[in-house]
């Protein structure tokens, strides 16, 4: 998985002398921020989202959706089935302005059988906010993901949530990210107290307290104090004892722990930490105006023709992370969503499609807030978009308007681990069922394949976790009414072939070993034990097998 570069500090500005129009969009660009937010689930990641979205104006209740009051869900949840089982099972995209910068969040699942949906999505991200449980400390999920962010050396931020809860010691806490993440720690700001007792933060910087107040009905109201360390009336504010302990912990704190170093940030080595509550906002509009001072505006990318600095690239480009069908069930229709790299994306504009090797025309751009929509005429490098598919994108494809064709690099597909063979119930629903599990595999939720030279048509079906069954069969029957059965199938590893020559058919293999092929008439492999790949190498001289699929 590719690095993302860092930026060297260069003059701001247009990339012609005097124009205008040019200087006007590096302006534009200079404005984003765009980073994912990662975690284990529940441990607040949707209300810490839902927080800067009421503090950026974009929505006015937490939680609201369109519908009954008693019945809400969400704002960045939209599938059906993950406001009945109220977990997110894709990425969502949220758009907001706050404080002079325009912000584009990407809202991932936390569950981890959805992580390959998280996976691609971190591809699309300048940085990442990574949320963590007081009362947990780093988790299974958080682990996985973070690994994904050291390999592409992004900056990550820590908000540790929950603090109104009875929570793990400040202390340890730290401690538990260095260890298992492998990454330093230089916390911003300072809890006092937790639980029942929690007061606020202490703003090492500022040497300031913040105290807050509790809010109500999910709104963006409440009251911030603000007192310096040293004034008088802090010991009345939050008790003799509580004042004592912060001064201990300071000054300990100011003796162990990183310093601030932005450049370390930039290169995803030092880790900013914050605390605070999402539930009841302590903290949140504090974070939320540290991060935007600290990150970037949209970083360079690595393309086959080297990096693209969208400070330099006047082109507009863009490569797709993401599709989704079926988010308006009025229109049933299909939304590639890209991130845009580089220049001034207007809306009807042609681009070139660099895997279709055609000019296509970007109709009904878009921009989201969960499944809500707005028409857009304009977006820029930075921006998260989202455009009518007609069936023609895949994941990781590269759309331009350079004259020099270039390709950014690619988005792995990760190897299935759990494998099932399809039935229909209805075989009349033949077609229905085609075009469905078709659709929902080239979002990349599910991979497809087939028995190899059997001659029968049956689909067995790979995920990374077994959760994404379920929601395979929930959406095949409420987006397209065809009922399906799953049978579990043994395996548990799959390997494409790299051999362009092999000869499946005289292939020697073991007992456990399966022959199928992909939607492109790849062949492929699928064990039931890793000991197998092992021999089935060694008893073909020369076969090469991958544990990446190729797009």
């Amino acid at each position: 998985m590719p690095p993302v570069r860092i930026r060297k500090n260069r003059p701001a500005g247009a990339w012609t002398i005097g124009d205008k129009h040019m200087s006007d969009i590096t302006n534009e660009i200079k404005k984003r921020r765009t980073f994912a937010i990662i975690s284990h689930p529940d441990a607040g990641k949707t209300t810490l989202t839902e927080k800067f979205l009421l503090y950026g104006g974009a929505i006015n209740q937490a939680g609201s959706v369109k519908g009954k009051a008693t019945a809400k869900h969400a704002v960045s949840d939209w599938m059906e089935i993950e406001k009945e089982r109220g977990i997110s099972v894709t990425s969502s995209v949220l758009q907001f302005n706050y404080g002079g910068y325009c912000i584009n969040i990407l809202d991932t699942p936390g569950h981890q059988d959805f992580s390959e949906d998280t996976y691609r999505t971190l591809m699309a991200a300048d940085s990442a906010v990574m949320v963590i449980d007081a009362s947990k400390g780093v988790e299974a999920q958080t682990r996985k993901l973070f690994k994904v962010c050291v390999m592409r050396h992004i900056p990550i931020f820590t908000f540790i949530n929950k603090m109104d809860r009875e929570a793990r010691d400040t202390f340890e806490l730290l401690d538990d990210i260095e260890k298992e993440l492998g990454i330093a720690t230089c916390p911003v700001n300072w809890p006092i107290g937790s639980g029942k007792a929690f007061k606020g933060v202490y703003d090492r910087a500022k040497k300031e307290v913040e105290l807050f107040s509790d809010t109500k009905k999910g709104t963006a109201m409440g009251e911030v104090q603000m007192v310096p360390i040293d004034a008088p009336e802090t010991e009345e504010l939050i008790g003799a004892d509580a004042k004592k302990i912060l001064a201990d912990e300071i000054e300990l704190l100011d003796g162990a722990s990183a310093e601030f170093d932005q450049e370390l940030v930039d290169k995803g080595q030092l880790s900013p930490v914050f605390f605070g509550s999402a539930l009841t906002n302590f903290g949140v509009e504090t974070f939320l105006k540290h991060f935007l001072k600290m990150t970037t505006s949209p970083l360079p990318r690595m393309s086959d023709k080297g990096e693209i600095d969208p400070m330099e690239e006047k082109d507009f480009s863009a490569f797709v992370f993401k599709i989704q069908a079926n988010m308006n069930k009025a229109h049933r229709d299909r939304i590639a969503f890209m991130r845009i790299c580089s220049g001034e994306f207007e809306a009807g504009m042609n681009v070139y499609h660099v895997q279709g090797g055609k000019e296509i025309r970007l109709s009904q751009p878009q921009q989201m807030m969960a499944s809500e929509r707005k028409m857009i005429t304009k977006a820029y490098g930075g921006d998260i978009i989202g455009v009518f598919d007609p069936g023609i994108f895949s994941i990781g494809d590269t759309l331009t308007t350079s004259k020099e064709k270039f390709a950014y690099e690619g988005i792995p597909t990760f190897a299935p681990e759990h494998f099932a063979r399809v039935r229909q119930v209805d075989t009349m629903k033949r077609k229905q069922f085609v075009k469905g599990i078709n659709q929902i595999a080239q979002e990349g939720a599910i991979q497809i394949f087939q028995e190899y030279n059997t001659g029968m048509e049956e689909i067995i079906v790979g995920v990374v976790g077994v959760l994404q069954f379920d929601v395979l069969k929930y959406r095949l029957n409420n987006e397209y009414n065809v009922e399906i059965r799953l049978e579990n199938l043994p395996y548990e590893y799959i390997r494409w072939i790299e051999n362009e020559d092999v000869d499946m058919d005289h292939l020697s293999g073991t007992s456990d070993m399966k022959k199928i092929k992909d939607l492109k008439d790849r062949p492929l492999l699928l064990f039931a034990h890793e000991w197998s790949i092992r021999m089935t190498e060694e008893r073909n001289k020369g076969l090469i097998l991958s544990e990446f699929g190729r797009s």
